[in-house]
């Protein structure tokens, strides 16, 4: 099935690149994050300095020592 499909009219394929790459141009400005706005590497959250909850009850020991 196609992306899209031209219903009414005949479009040259010229016409139909002309809306492909305006459409591409689009998505990929939406994708882009904000001029105003940095990128955070994962590596760099605070999130990662939390420790997960410890285990409790039966072989709680072996538990923790197996990465998550």
């Amino acid at each position: 099935m196609p992306e899209f499909a031209i219903i009414r009219g005949d479009a040259s394929p010229d016409e139909i690149a002309a809306i492909v790459a305006v459409l591409s141009a689009r998505l990929e400005s939406a994708r882009a994050p904000d001029a105003g706005q940095t990128v955070r590497s994962e590596w760099s959250a605070r999130s990662r300095l939390l420790r997960a909850p410890l285990q409790r009850g039966p072989g709680a020991w072996r538990a923790d020592a197996l990465p998550r």
